[in-house]
C-alpha cells in the first residue's frame, strides 16, 4: 500500500495545518505495515515571513519519505501567495510523477492543495481523500467584494476549481460541522467531521498549576494575523476601552499585520504588544504566564471554527472569544469559562471582561473529547478503510 500525503504545512512549521497533519501522519505511520509506504510532499517552513526553522528538504525512514519543497518567502498578499504556491504545485507533480499510489490524501485550507490532490489522483487513477479546513470560495467572495470588475469572473474561476477538486473525491472530511450545508452541493463523496484538537504538548502543560493573576492582566492571542481574524478591527479599540488594567500581547504574523500595527498607532494605545511567532515550547511558557486567552474571527466567518479554541482549552485560564455563527454556538455549548460576544461587539465584550469575576477552571470533559491524538487516530482509521476498500 502506497499513500501520497499532500499538506503544504508540516512540522516544524507553525500553524494549525502543520500541527494537524503531522499528528495524522504519525498516527498513520503507526498503523501501516513494514512494506507499506507514505510519501509526504510538504514545504520548508514558510507560513510566516518572520519565522524560520531548520528542516531537512528530504527525510526518509523505513516506510516513509518526506519531501519539503523550498518555496519563495511571501508577506501574505494574495498574488504573492499565488506565486509562491505555484512552485509547490509544480514541484509536487514532479516529485509524484514516477510513483504509483493506492490513495491520495490532501489537506487543504485554500483549495489548491485539494486541486493538486485531484489532479494527481486522476493521473494515478486512485481514490482521493480530502481534508477541507476552510471554504475558499467564501473567503474569495469577501475578497472580491470591493473589486467589482473582477468579482464575477474571479468567483466563477474559483468555483470551477472547487468542482474539479470536490467532484473527484471519494471521501471529504470537513473540520467544522458549520461547513456541512455548503457541501450538500457535492453529493458524490462520503463525509466525516474530524475537527481540530488539542496536542499532547498542551495537554501535559495545561495540567500544571499557575499562579493567581495581578494587574495588569495579560490577554494573549497567538496565531495568524490575517483577513480571517481581522484583529485590527477589534484589538486596539478593545484595549482602549479596557484601559491600563489589561495588556494585550499578540504573537504571530500574517497578511494584515501592517493593518494591525497601523490601527494600534491610530488608537494611541500603549497596552498592545505585537510579537513575532515563537516555537511551541516557548509559546507554552508564555501561556503559563498569561491571565486570559483571546480569539476572534471576521464577522463574515459564519461557519469556520478557530483551531485556537482547542489549544487554549487545554489550560485552566478564561478565554475571551469574539465569534459569530457556528463558532459562537460551538464555544457556548462546549467550552466552559469563556467570555463570549459576537465578532464585532466591542462595547459588549469590554463590559463582559470588566465585569468578569476571575476564576480558573479545568475543562476536563472538553479536553477528553477533543484530544488531537484520539481524533487523528479515528481519522487515520477512516483513511485506511478507504484505501483498503479500493
Amino acid at each position: 500500500m502506497k499513500i501520497l500525503f499532500l499538506s503544504l504545512y508540516f512540522e516544524p512549521d507553525l500553524c494549525a495545518g502543520s500541527f494537524r497533519n503531522t499528528s495524522l501522519f504519525k498516527q498513520l505511520l503507526g498503523k501501516i505495515n513494514e512494506d507499506d509506504h507514505i510519501h509526504v510532499i510538504s514545504s520548508l517552513p514558510n507560513r510566516y515571513a518572520s519565522y524560520s526553522a531548520d528542516a531537512k528538504q528530504k527525510e526518509e525512514g523505513g516506510n516513509y519519505t518526506i519531501d519539503r519543497v523550498n518555496m519563495p518567502k511571501h508577506n501574505g498578499g494574495m498574488f504573492d501567495q499565488i506565486k509562491s504556491y505555484s512552485v509547490y504545485f509544480k514541484k509536487a507533480i514532479e516529485l509524484s510523477k514516477k510513483h504509483d499510489y493506492d490513495l491520495v490524501y490532501a489537506s487543504s485550507s485554500r483549495l489548491f492543495t485539494a486541486v493538486l490532490g485531484s489532479y494527481i489522483a486522476r493521473r494515478k487513477n486512485c481514490p482521493l481523500y480530502l481534508d477541507i479546513r476552510d471554504i475558499f470560495s467564501d473567503s474569495m467572495r469577501d475578497y472580491f467584494n470591493n473589486k467589482p470588475l473582477i468579482k464575477y469572473p474571479g468567483l466563477f474561476t474559483v468555483m470551477q476549481f472547487e468542482k474539479y477538486a470536490f467532484n473527484r473525491a471519494q471521501h471529504i472530511n470537513i473540520v467544522s460541522e458549520g461547513f456541512a450545508t455548503y457541501f450538500k452541493r457535492y453529493p458524490k463523496a462520503s463525509y466525516s467531521y474530524f475537527t481540530n484538537g488539542i496536542d499532547d504538548i498542551f495537554l501535559e502543560s495545561g495540567n500544571e498549576e499557575s499562579g493567581n493573576p495581578q494587574e495588569p492582566y495579560v490577554i494573549t492571542y497567538a496565531g495568524n494575523i490575517g483577513q480571517g481574524q481581522e484583529l485590527e478591527t477589534m484589538v486596539p479599540q478593545l484595549a482602549q476601552k479596557l484601559g491600563p488594567s489589561y495588556e494585550f500581547q499578540i504573537i504571530g504574523d500574517g497578511g494584515t499585520r501592517a493593518l494591525l500595527d497601523k490601527a494600534v498607532l491610530e488608537c494611541g494605545v500603549t497596552n498592545v504588544k505585537i510579537l513575532k511567532p515563537v516555537p511551541r515550547k516557548e509559546l507554552i511558557e508564555i501561556y503559563k504566564k498569561t491571565d486570559f486567552f483571546f480569539t476572534k474571527l471576521n464577522i463574515l466567518e459564519k461557519v469556520a471554527l478557530p483551531s485556537k479554541v482547542f489549544e487554549y482549552g487545554a489550560f485552566d485560564k478564561p478565554i475571551i472569544c469574539a465569534l459569530s455563527g457556528y463558532a459562537n454556538e460551538f464555544v457556548r455549548k462546549n467550552v466552559p469559562n469563556v467570555i463570549l460576544s459576537e465578532a464585532n461587539d466591542i462595547e459588549g465584550l469590554a463590559e463582559k471582561v470588566k465585569n468578569y469575576q476571575y476564576r480558573k477552571e479545568k475543562r476536563t470533559e472538553f479536553v477528553k473529547k477533543y484530544s488531537r491524538g484520539f481524533i487523528m487516530d479515528e481519522m487515520a482509521n477512516d483513511i485506511l478503510k478507504l484505501v483498503q476498500g479500493k
